[in-house]
């Protein structure tokens, strides 16, 4: 029996990445077909690409700004998206 090629660092994919290969490991998990070694090895991938999907859409809300109006609704500047 051969193994898998290791798979690749999880700080090092894209949010897309991580959230297609968060997808795969949820379908294989509730299929219940594999063995319970390579269930906890998985599982333990899936909780690293569920923490650095959250650090990119922390990063990326941090980055969204709203557009402030004046009373006459004409553009007046931007703020944070959460009012910080």
């Amino acid at each position: 029996m051969t193994n898998p090629a290791p798979a690749p660092d999880v700080s090092a994919l894209t949010f897309e990445q991580a959230v297609e290969e968060l997808e795969k490991i949820v379908a294989a998990l509730e299929r219940g077909d594999v063995p319970l070694d390579r269930s906890i090895e998985i599982y333990e991938r899936g909780e690293a690409l569920k923490k650095h999907c959250d650090a990119l859409l922390s990063a990326a809300e941090s980055r969204i700004e709203k557009i402030r109006l004046d009373r006459a609704g004409q553009p007046q500047g931007t703020e944070p998206l959460d009012g910080a």
